[in-house]
């Protein structure tokens, strides 16, 4: 509350502020070296006059001891006994270990997690090795089925030409014993 009031003081202040400027412009159009204004607290020093203005110095003086609401230092704590500044050096003890175990504890998790996920790509990997070495084997099977199947066609067309050749042989010599 009380530094709202001051806020709000030093506001108009300041209105009142521009208000003096304009007010000493008007009366003294020449600058005086050293001419200082005093309005309430507060203390005016025109510094110069220039072609795009005046330049004025704001001194404000510190509060008066009257008005000064807050204190300027905190106020004091009461000594502290033995037992109770044991106590809190236990309980900062407390604190100290129970965030050492919650980081640990967040360690642990974080190497199980590391663990599951290495043993999880493990799997994968190994999943994959069998699935190619099976397609492969299979792949491997199939050709041979193919090639054995072409070989054995081979064979019975190579038995088929020799039938042929035989018979026509025999046909040969039956027409050479008829013929000769």
């Amino acid at each position: 509350m009380a530094t709202i009031s001051k806020t709000a003081a030093y506001k108009d202040k300041m209105k009142e502020l521009s208000m003096l400027s304009v007010l000493c412009s008007c009366f003294y159009s020449e600058p005086r070296p050293g001419s200082v204004y005093k309005y309430g607290d507060m203390e005016v020093k025109e510094l110069s006059k220039r072609a795009s203005g005046h330049a004025f110095e704001v001194i404000l003086k510190p509060p008066s001891a009257s008005n000064a609401e807050i204190p300027l230092s905190p106020p004091r704590k009461k000594d502290l006994s033995l037992e109770e500044i044991l106590k809190k050096l236990e309980a900062a003890e407390e604190r100290r270990k129970s965030q050492e175990a919650q980081v640990l504890k967040q360690l642990a998790e974080k190497r199980e997690h590391e663990r599951e996920v290495q043993q999880k790509v493990m799997e994968e990997n190994n999943n994959f090795s069998k699935m190619a070495e099976e397609k492969l084997s299979q792949k491997m099977e199939v050709t041979k089925e193919k090639r054995e199947a072409q070989i054995a066609a081979l064979m019975e067309r190579l038995k088929e030409k020799e039938k042929h050749a035989a018979e026509v042989r025999k046909n040969k010599e039956l027409k050479e014993e008829l013929v000769g």
